[in-house]
Parts: C-alpha cells; sequence; structure tokens
C-alpha cells in the first residue's frame, strides 16, 4: 500500500467524521436517512461513510485508476439521489429531505429562485462547492451529470462540438428569460413545473442523441446552463489546472477529455478550454506529466492531493444526505 496514499485518506475519512457526527446531532430533525428508519441509524451511516470516503480517495490517487473510480462514484449518488426520489414518491416520503419535491433537473437551481423569488439553497451550496472546489460540481457532485458521463463512454471523437457556442448561450438565456417571464406573467406553478420536466426531457435526449454520438458530454458542455455558469465562475476558486513545461504536444489527453476542453488549438497554445472540470482524466493519459493541478504557491502534486480530498469530502457528505 502507498502511505501518501494512506496518509490522505486518513485525512479524508477524519474531514467526513467531523462533517457527518455534526449532521448527526446538531439538527433537531434528522438529515441522515439511517437515522430516520432505525434507531441510531445515522451513526451506522457516519462508519459506512468513512470506510466509503477512505477508500474513494485511495482511488483516487493513481492516476490511472481514477477515470474509473470517478464515474464509479458519480454514477452512485446519481442512482441514491433518483432512487431516494422515487421511494419518497411511491413508498414513504421519509426519504425526502423535506416532504416536498424540488424538480430534479439542474437548470431549475438557477430558474426556481429566478421564478418563486425565493429558495436560495441550492444557489448558496452551488456556489460553496465553486469556492471549495473550483468545477468539481460538474465533474462529481451533480446528480444529472453522471448520465450525459456514461452516455459519453467510448472512443472521444477529438474535433470540437461545432454548435458549442451558440447552444450553451442560447439555453442560458432561454432559461433565464423563461424563469423571469413566467414570474411576471403569474404562471401557476405546474406551468413552471411542466416546463422544467421539457427542460429535463430535452437534456436527457441531447445526452441519448448528441453525447453518444460524439463520445463527448455535450449536455454538461453545452447545454446545461449550470455547465455554463461553472465554466465562467470556477475562477471563484484558487484551484486550476494547466499545461506544463513537460507537455510534447502529443495531443494523447485529447483522448480523455469528455468535456470538450483540450483540442490541438489549445495545447499548441499551451491552454486549456474554458469548458474544463478538472476532473483529472486527462491526467491519466498524458505519459510526460505535461498536466497539473495548482493551488497558489502549493506544489502540484499538493495541490492535486488537495483537490481530491476536498472533492471527495463533498461528494460524500452529499451522497449521505441526497435526498429531494
Amino acid at each position: 500500500m502507498n502511505k501518501q496514499y494512506l496518509y490522505t485518506s486518513a485525512i479524508t475519512a477524519s474531514l467526513i467524521a467531523a462533517l457527518l457526527i455534526i449532521v448527526q446531532v446538531v439538527p433537531s430533525t434528522p438529515l441522515l436517512l439511517m437515522e430516520r428508519l432505525i434507531p441510531a441509524g445515522g451513526w451506522i451511516q457516519v462508519v459506512i461513510a468513512v470506510i466509503y470516503g477512505a477508500l474513494l480517495c485511495y482511488k483516487m490517487q493513481d492516476r490511472k485508476e481514477r477515470p474509473k473510480w470517478r464515474t464509479r462514484a458519480w454514477l452512485l449518488f446519481s442512482i441514491v439521489f433518483f432512487g431516494q426520489l422515487l421511494l419518497g414518491i411511491l413508498v414513504n416520503p421519509v426519504f425526502l429531505m423535506t416532504g416536498k419535491l424540488h424538480l430534479p433537473v439542474p437548470a431549475i437551481i438557477l430558474a426556481g429562485p429566478l421564478y418563486r423569488l425565493e429558495g436560495l439553497f441550492m444557489p448558496i451550496l452551488f456556489l460553496s462547492t465553486l469556492l471549495l472546489s473550483g468545477p468539481a460540481w460538474c465533474s462529481q457532485l451533480c446528480y444529472f451529470g453522471a448520465f450525459d458521463a456514461w452516455s459519453a463512454k467510448g472512443k472521444t471523437n477529438k474535433t470540437a462540438f461545432r454548435y458549442h457556442r451558440p447552444l450553451r448561450y442560447s439555453v442560458l438565456f432561454l432559461v433565464i428569460a423563461g424563469a423571469i417571464v413566467l414570474r411576471l406573467a403569474g404562471a401557476d406553478g405546474w406551468i413552471a413545473t411542466l416546463t422544467g420536466v421539457a427542460v429535463g426531457l430535452i437534456g436527457l435526449g441531447i445526452m441519448l442523441l448528441l453525447s453518444r454520438r460524439n463520445n463527448k458530454m455535450i449536455h454538461c458542455s453545452s447545454y446545461c446552463p449550470i455547465g455554463t455558469l461553472v465554466s465562467f465562475m470556477k475562477y471563484l476558486s484558487p484551484f486550476r489546472v494547466k499545461l506544463n513545461k513537460d507537455c510534447t504536444h502529443c495531443m494523447a489527453c485529447l483522448k480523455a477529455c469528455k468535456y470538450d476542453a483540450l483540442h490541438k488549438d489549445n495545447i499548441e497554445k499551451g491552454q486549456i478550454g474554458y469548458t474544463c472540470t478538472y476532473c483529472g482524466d486527462c491526467l491519466s493519459a498524458c505519459k510526460h506529466g505535461g498536466l497539473e493541478y495548482r493551488f497558489m504557491k502549493l506544489r502540484p502534486a499538493t495541490a492535486e492531493r488537495l483537490w481530491i480530498i476536498i472533492t471527495v469530502v463533498l461528494h460524500t457528505c452529499f451522497l449521505m444526505i441526497a435526498r429531494i
């Protein structure tokens, strides 16, 4: 076993334990699902979370293994999220966070508060993750994006998606304008809900058609308005992924990027595209060490471990309270 991996995993496990113990002890209403189902079940869930987070952190530190374990963990998060939604609707509201439904479509994080003029919990949570881990929301924390990653599996198309810019800015504008128009028109909640469902169904269609055909995450990088916001607001965080002087322009990293962030022109200019989510898959493809994480004055290797710790802690805690 790698001692450095174990040390980093121990830090991750300790942070997860500290945060979830607070979640278990402080709120008057149980937030951990197992606490609602069985006496002292929350403590069992904390132990499960600590073991899961430590294992995931250990695996994520191996660059060759990272793409596989990242997508597995992300898919698990989405299955748990939507599984609890179905159980909450069909079996018992105890599986829901509040007993009130929130439409699980990423665009609603932006459109919902504009339409209701209230409900800032999700936007605040979203901004907090940006500050802590940059764009990790779009590579391991979004309940919707894992299905786009699944649709885009296979050999990546090196050609840039030609409708990227017009699609992403059009959808962002339409979502914002649509929410404001519905609010000003005094539209009933069911109309707003149907509109949100339509946005989500179109997104699923893009996953099944465009993402699958291009083997790129077209939904996340070109359609999702939250993904568009992340691509610019991620710079609120000090984390960066950069090309360094060891890059040989071999273009091997292009095959690994599902977010349409790496192209020949970018590499030749020493740049990474703005749709990069810092997922780290490209590092697994580079044999020359030409890509690295950066965080202020830390060494790249330390910055990479810090990003993994923060992202795995966020992912695990979200997983444990992933109810609607």
